[in-house]
């Protein structure tokens, strides 16, 4: 897609509400804890069954003319520093329901270490999704995912939209600053893990959406490895080809990974509307610009650019070829990703999808082949058009690319398929009814959870993680006490469906419910 395209896309993006859960109440906590790390002293904080260090820079700040540069070590410190609130966020603009981040200072991450015995655990590193355009490591508390599954967990902040993935000519490093910020946190865990009681060769690097497609870049990436042992991918829109309108309105046809060459030249555009036309000092023109000034512009740059030093391949290809990181993977969606996308975007309160508003929309996405397609979905088969249409962008969107995927994964990796099918107790879209099932994030409430789950719900959360945690310490999912989970075989591949009683965790043919096969050659 060209520049304009990407904007479309962005500006639906903008709009996206956070699906990060609320934390829950801060525990009490007793005098810090202290950790020496290889920059000084930290204090955390110390509740009864886990401890928590926030706001550790594992960089430099990239700010000033080290704006739009790669990571750089960060100093050491005199003293003992004080880790017991987050780091800033990363620039980002206002979002309903989460704090603004105006800093471009923001390299920080948290450690959250269980007081559980044992010797040394695993450590789980999350990237946070968020459409890299907002979000901060600080979101999600992990002392739950910590403490039930007895591992270390670490969440990262990176750098976000035009300060994270800006491309320009001349930049070294275009598209890919969010990446090598991420790989800077894997080194300083690295480095670290053994001061916290975790195992540095025993690192899960697990995200969800943009955090998602972070973890399929970082396996395709030569410069990160080593740097992790076991990857979880959800709802990571990493494969495949996005019909014209299907994830947002207006937006054209587009596939997931830009070029940088693609990127320098919206870069040259974004210069030019910021008064640093001139090739020759465009770069050190922008680095002065201030912050509030690229904000409106953040949008404009909304995932990596391939053609970079840390991302010189396409992820897709490198999956479907075999040239990535050969370590045992989890991957998988929820089971109805787009509901969230057609409530927020399409079915509007008081102007739902009409019939005549669905076929309009099955014209422009996929053409000559519109009426193939509505054979495929017909409106008799769905309480509403609404529905006919958000079944349909999940399976194109996310279920079928995710199923090949998979597919490629498991002839050369150990591979767990799931689709998660709980329902989705977290998001709230004003003035909507619009029936959200389980749709995209909705497994973060059962992962990283906090108050409010019944207790069905609380046994597939205490599944899911058990799940995650064992798949961390071993590269297997399965323990006792869990239902089994198949590998995913290429020849007759299983999913786990991961649902709440009285639904059945277990096997599930996703290729079916998803008719991956008519995708298949409709796409192929």
């Amino acid at each position: 897609m060209n520049g304009r395209c990407w904007a479309a896309l962005a500006a639906c993006v903008a709009q996206l509400i956070s699906a990060a859960p609320p934390a829950p109440a801060t525990p009490a906590v007793s005098a810090g804890p202290l950790v020496r790390t290889d920059l000084g002293w930290v204090k955390g904080a110390q509740a009864d069954d886990h401890r928590v260090f926030q706001g550790i820079p594992y960089a430099a700040a990239p700010t000033g003319n080290r704006r739009w540069r790669s990571p750089a070590p960060a100093r050491p410190w005199p003293g003992v520093r004080n880790a017991t609130q987050p780091g800033p966020r990363c620039a980002q603009p206002a979002t309903p329901g989460q704090p603004t981040g105006t800093s471009e200072d923001c390299l920080y991450l948290n450690v959250t270490v269980p007081r559980t015995p044992g010797g040394r655990k695993p450590v789980m590193v999350w990237l946070h999704g968020g459409g890299f355009i907002e979000g901060a490591g600080s979101d999600f508390d992990a002392h739950h995912l910590a403490t039930t599954g007895s591992v270390i967990v670490v969440t990262v902040n990176y750098r976000l939209g035009v300060f994270g993935l800006f491309a320009h000519r001349g930049l070294a490093g275009s598209g890919g600053f969010a990446l090598e910020d991420q790989q800077a946190a894997l080194r300083w865990v690295h480095r670290n893990a053994t001061a916290f009681g975790g195992d540095p060769g025993n690192i899960t690097l697990f995200g969800e959406s943009a955090g998602g497609k972070s973890v399929c870049a970082h396996l395709a990436s030569p410069r990160a490895a080593g740097l992790f042992h076991r990857a979880i991918m959800q709802s990571a829109p990493c494969t495949g080809t996005v019909p014209a309108g299907t994830m947002f309105p207006g937006v054209p046809a587009f596939r997931q990974w830009p070029s940088v060459a693609d990127r320098q030249a919206d870069g040259a555009r974004l210069a030019a509307r910021l008064g640093c036309a001139d090739p020759a000092t465009a770069l050190t023109c922008l680095r002065r610009v201030p912050t509030a000034r690229l904000l409106p512009l953040h949008d404009l740059f909304i995932t990596p650019a391939v053609g970079s030093p840390v991302l010189p391949q396409n992820p897709e290809r490198a999956l479907a070829t075999g040239t990535f990181h050969r370590v045992p993977v989890i991957s998988g969606t929820t089971r109805d990703e787009m509901r969230y996308m057609v409530a927020l975007f399409y079915e509007l309160p008081g102007t739902p999808i009409t019939a005549r508003a669905y076929t309009r929309l099955l014209r422009r996405a996929f053409g000559e082949q519109a009426d193939r397609v509505a054979r495929r979905y017909p409106l008799s088969r769905y309480a509403s058009p609404g529905l006919a249409w958000a079944t349909l962008t999940t399976d194109v969107v996310f279920a079928c690319p995710t199923y090949e995927r998979n597919r490629s994964l498991a002839q050369r990796v150990r591979t767990y398929a799931f689709e998660f099918a709980g329902d989705d107790v977290l998001t709230k879209i004003p003035g909507s009814d619009f029936p959200l099932g389980s749709a995209h994030g909705a497994e973060l409430a059962y992962l990283f959870p906090s108050t409010g789950l019944d207790a069905h719900r609380r046994q597939l959360s205490t599944t899911m993680i058990g799940y995650w945690t064992a798949f961390a310490r071993t590269g297997d999912p399965n323990a006792p006490g869990l239902p089994r989970w198949q590998t995913f075989d290429p020849v007759r591949p299983s999913t786990q469906s991961l649902a709440a009683p009285p639904d059945t965790t277990g096997p599930t043919d996703v290729a079916a419910a998803h008719g991956c096969a008519f995708w298949a050659g409709q796409l192929g």
